[in-house]
């Protein structure tokens, strides 16, 4: 087993410590393998099997990692991507690689979302009439 329940349950809890700032949606989904060379392409083909695409301000981010093969992506809708600088997910990216690099993959997921929270707020604020449109629980269902 990759994650312990317990660290699954910190993860899912940064989730929704994060989902109070922004009324961003994220999602987080982890295989063994990551059948591609790419990660960010198949981040994108997760993205779009998991739906996370359908949220009503097409702000849903997905946090991909392929712990087999050490590779790993953030994909945010086409919502964020029109509202944020071109580099936006690149210091969240590295900071989280520096977590990873240590082998602190649970660590890395929970400072990444932590961050994508923080710093979507900015863009997209909590709203008191939120609904969770995705759910937080971390996806590893096999992805065709």
């Amino acid at each position: 087993m990759f994650l312990t329940e317990a660290t699954k349950e910190r993860i899912v809890k940064a989730i929704q410590d994060a989902e109070l700032n922004t009324s961003g949606e994220i999602k987080v989904h982890i295989e063994e393998k990551c059948p591609t060379d790419d990660p960010i392409e198949r981040a994108k083909q997760v993205f779009q099997y998991l739906a996370l695409h359908k949220t009503a301000q097409r702000n849903g981010v997905l946090f991909y990692l392929a712990y087999g093969t050490h590779k790993f992506a953030i994909w945010g809708d086409i919502g964020i991507d029109q509202v944020v600088p071109s580099n936006f997910w690149e210091g969240i990216r590295d900071s989280m690689r520096q977590y990873f690099l240590q082998e602190d993959f649970a660590g890395g997921l929970q400072m990444g979302i932590r961050e994508a929270g923080n710093q979507l707020k900015k863009y997209f604020p909590y709203l008191a009439n939120d609904v969770n449109e995705i759910s937080d629980d971390i996806s590893t269902e096999p992805i065709p």
